[in-house]
């Protein structure tokens, strides 16, 4: 049982643990020690996105990876996929990116990538943690293997150069009006100016952050600022990035919000057609529309489902082979050039399908017509809702009523402290009614842990 890293790396309440500077700092040490491999030079590539505390453990992690041994390339505020395309390409040993994703400002967290450009696996992160808990063991550097800071300033124009990359060259974006929201966060510089550079009218919005404002009333969390933007300007398409631009949200011309479950549809397809798509098929979540499934089959291709998180999809990709996959809240992996979900290749790949098809986004992007679904998050504070037996007995009888009529989902969030629940099926009525009674059961746990005033 992990103590610090969740389902994406270890996130919570800024200056609260875990996120202080003195974990931080331990977590700069133990990964530091842990990466250390050989007589080499190591390096660490440390980016964030735009939050105030950014700064507090940006300064504690530096701090812990040169008392490692370890050299420190800082980048600013970069995209998360930047930090994996960065470490790969420039050979680092290890990839940190402080980040809170598409939480509010008053949280933050710490992402790591391995030298291979991808998110560690479990069992990485549990030896960090047996050496964050015993961090006396770790030895220290004499004062000649210290290692030393430097900005990394062409961190920015190589990512938005791999970004490019992905988009066909023989394809242009001129004559396409965009609005695309960057969450006041990470992608506010790179993704603009990717977008123009290939040749589109972009307008963007949640590009003036300000340490508090990420993912504030913008971004892929909050679509309304884009699609209201995107029906006043009549623009062809609305983008919307999360906080540190790995997911991504669309709205059509009608400003009609398209989830990731369709832009997966869209990806695979296209891919398929062209050739290039690997695996015969792509990889979703068990939180994934299961009309996806009946589109899948009809196309001829096969749909792997995994446990929430892309951390897991990515996974599977890579054993199965597969160059497709993603989540239905938007994070979507494109293997092919990215090693995690990256928000802006994502909308290149749907911006190329634009452009081959000359058709509405509206027509592009409606690949199946999605089974109902009811989605709510219920907050908690202290022990978990889903241990007490009589929310299980609940969870359970609705389990079973909704057997051969529709699913249930219910799960502790990784990133922030709420359980989430979903049902599902073709009875709208029934499964809102399903919902209902799981919400209202750990409603009624939480408030019998209220204390008595």
């Amino acid at each position: 049982m992990k103590t610090y890293f969740g389902t994406d790396g270890i996130r919570g309440r800024a200056n609260t643990f875990p996120m202080t500077p003195e974990v931080a700092l331990l977590l700069g040490k133990a990964a530091g020690s842990y990466f250390r491999r050989g007589n080499h030079r190591h390096v660490v590539v440390v980016g964030k996105d735009t939050r105030l505390s950014g700064y507090m453990l940006e300064y504690s992690l530096i701090a812990g990876f040169t008392s490692a041994g370890m050299d420190v390339r800082t980048v600013g505020p970069a995209p998360t996929p930047a930090i994996g395309m960065l470490t790969r390409a420039m050979r680092a040993d290890l990839g940190v990116m402080i980040t809170a994703s598409h939480n509010a400002y008053t949280d933050n967290g710490i992402k790591l990538f391995g030298p291979d450009g991808f998110k560690l696996a479990d069992a990485v992160e549990l030896e960090i943690e047996k050496r964050m808990e015993n961090v006396g063991s770790i030895l220290a550097v004499p004062p000649v293997e210290i290692g030393q800071v430097a900005v990394y300033n062409d961190a920015r124009g190589r990512y938005v150069e791999a970004a490019k990359a992905a988009f066909p060259r023989e394809l242009s974006l001129d004559g396409l009006k965009i609005v695309l929201d960057c969450a006041n966060g990470a992608g506010y510089r790179v993704a603009p100016q990717a977008l123009q550079e290939l040749g589109a009218e972009v307008d963007a919005i949640g590009v003036s952050p300000n340490g508090q404002n990420i993912n504030l009333n913008c971004g892929s969390t909050s679509p309304e600022a884009m699609i209201n933007r995107v029906l006043e300007t009549g623009a062809h398409i609305g983008i919307a990035l999360d906080g540190d631009a790995d997911r991504i949200i669309v709205c059509d011309e009608r400003g009609r919000v398209i989830d990731g479950d369709q832009l997966i549809c869209r990806i695979a397809k296209d891919h398929r057609d062209a050739g290039t798509l690997k695996g015969g098929g792509a990889v979703a979540t068990i939180m994934s529309n299961f009309a996806m499934d009946r589109f899948f089959k009809d196309q001829g291709m096969s749909l792997a489902r995994t446990n929430v998180g892309d951390r897991y999809v990515v996974d599977r990709m890579r054993r199965s082979g597969y160059s497709v996959g993603g989540e239905q809240s938007g994070h979507l992996v494109l293997t092919d050039y990215s090693t995690t979900g990256d928000g802006l290749i994502a909308a290149l790949q749907i911006l190329a399908a634009c452009v081959r098809n000359d058709h509405p986004v509206s027509e592009l992007c409606s690949m199946f017509e999605p089974a109902p679904q009811f989605k709510q998050n219920v907050p908690y504070t202290g022990a978990m809702p889903l241990n007490d037996a009589a929310v299980q007995a609940v969870v359970e009888g609705v389990q079973k009523r909704l057997e051969g009529k529709g699913r249930l989902v219910v799960r502790p969030s990784g990133t922030e402290p709420v359980v989430r629940v979903m049902t599902e099926g073709e009875n709208e009525s029934l499964i809102i009614n399903a919902a209902t009674e799981v919400v209202d059961a750990l409603k009624h746990y939480a408030h019998a842990l209220e204390p008595a005033e």
